[in-house]
């Protein structure tokens, strides 16, 4: 007989959520994004309402799970994600039955919400997105309405995640790498650059590289209580990498680790330093740290193919994995045209004339509804 599973949300049940992340550790598709931790960081730093949705069958086993933030602004509209900020923490599933069944209670969700959006970040692509539409029209699925709401769908591909595949020692990664990208890394030490990896207690220091980079960038920064709350559910999967000019913090990251693999969701440096080439020394920072801690891969996070980011990832050995961000419209979306663009740009202008001090409070203010 055919099992029955039941797609519940869990939020604010403690009992499940134990449950829910002793099916992302067990399950190898897994990120560290999917773990049910973060519902607390972004509810604690940003207030957004979360939605954990999770498949479990007739005998209580859990099956599948779908982490879903929601978020509702005036200027940036009604959006549901899984997951905002991140690159990938979409649906996981044990099979793609459970897989559709996820994605069609977030459409159902959505629609509750009136969102204009749901986007679901993968790794592995929906294979049977293609046919949504007539999944969405098929009047004998178990959701409640024939969803006139959302009539379209996307499949963004533009980005990729930069993976590197460590080997045993740091010594070994040293090795394999070019005579030029050995001097690049030794440049900053014989300049007198200093590394220090720590804990909380290093937040402060990172974050004063991270406002002023994100300033010089145009992008408003996330808010210091976002970082906080990130190193108080992690405690010691998380670190922080800071290079020091002359005692002066000049570069740093962030770095989670889960399973095998070490993330580096934030990096920055001061661009007034980049004499010293800091970004360098950091980067290796966190190669050697991983390799000396027994990760098999690090994550260098997303890029876009042929800029600048990929080819400075690539350097290290890096390859691109794909990544699939599906989304669904609830009207038919057009192309973006060349006046939003020019808005855009616009708009970074201002923002890199602002004083520091002004962008750290008025950053995460616009930050928090901002899914990338």
């Amino acid at each position: 007989m055919k099992e029955t599973v039941d797609v519940v949300d869990i939020t604010g049940d403690a009992a499940l959520s134990e449950a829910w992340d002793a099916y992302v550790r067990t399950n190898p598709k897994s990120t560290i994004f999917q773990q049910s931790s973060w519902r607390e960081v972004i509810r604690r730093a940003y207030g957004h309402r979360c939605h954990y949705l999770m498949a479990v069958n007739d005998s209580g086993i859990v099956r599948g799970v779908l982490p879903l933030v929601h978020m509702k602004s005036f200027l940036f509209g009604n959006q549901l994600t899984s997951m905002p900020f991140f690159d990938m923490a979409g649906a996981l599933s044990d099979d793609e039955e459970i897989e559709q069944q996820l994605v069609l209670k977030a459409i159902s969700l959505a629609e509750s919400l009136k969102s204009d959006q749901l986007e679901l970040r993968q790794s592995q692509p929906l294979k049977w997105f293609d046919g949504i539409g007539d999944v969405l029209s098929d009047k004998d699925t178990q959701l409640s309405s024939p969803f006139p709401y959302f009539i379209s769908g996307t499949t963004n591909t533009q980005k990729v995640r930069m993976l590197l595949e460590l080997p045993e020692t740091s010594e070994r990664l040293m090795t394999s790498f070019k005579s030029k990208l050995r001097s690049q890394i030794r440049r900053p030490i014989k300049d007198g650059c200093t590394v220090k990896i720590g804990d909380g207690e290093l937040i402060e220091d990172f974050y004063g590289i991270f406002a002023v980079n994100m300033r010089d960038l145009g992008s408003p920064v996330h808010s210091m209580q976002m970082i906080e709350q990130v190193f108080r559910s992690y405690r010691a999967d998380a670190k922080t990498v800071i290079v020091y000019k002359d005692e002066i913090p000049v570069a740093g990251s962030i770095i989670l680790g889960y399973g095998e693999t070490l993330s580096n969701p934030w990096a920055s440096s001061l661009r007034r330093f980049s004499r010293f080439s800091p970004n360098m020394l950091l980067y290796w920072s966190m190669l050697e740290y991983a390799c000396d801690h027994g990760y098999r891969y690090f994550d260098f996070g997303r890029s876009t193919p042929g800029e600048g980011t990929c080819r400075f990832k690539e350097q290290w050995g890096a390859k691109p994995q794909q990544l699939y961000w599906h989304r669904f419209f609830r009207k038919k979306m057009g192309d973006d045209n060349a006046s939003g663009k020019s808005q855009f740009d616009r708009a970074i202008r201002y923002w890199q004339k602002l004083p520091v001090s002004v962008t750290k409070i008025a950053g995460p203010m616009i930050r928090r509804h901002i899914t990338l």
